[in-house]
């Protein structure tokens, strides 16, 4: 495995731990009977985080396949990214 895949397989982790995080957040606010704005926010903001690890688990699937098809340095993980979130 190389440094490219262990930063994006690092970079998975962060966004899924700040998931987990994001959903406890909502579990507890749910619980305590939150306001109803407070509760969407923090939705969204799991969303977002998962979402944003599914695009880095993606663009580095892409960079493999596009690097096997092509003997030149094909795009960074960053940059396959970038497309994907202007997608979103």
């Amino acid at each position: 495995m190389d440094s490219a895949d262990l930063d994006a397989r690092r970079r998975v982790v962060n966004r899924l731990r700040r998931a987990r995080g994001q959903l406890d957040a909502v579990i507890a606010a749910v619980e305590t009977e939150a306001s109803c704005r407070d509760i969407v926010t923090q939705l969204a903001a799991v969303t977002h985080a998962l979402n944003r690890a599914g695009f880095v688990i993606v663009a580095a699937a892409l960079q493999e396949c596009v690097g096997r098809d092509d003997d030149a340095e094909g795009p960074t993980v960053d940059e396959l990214e970038k497309v994907f979130l202007s997608l979103a």
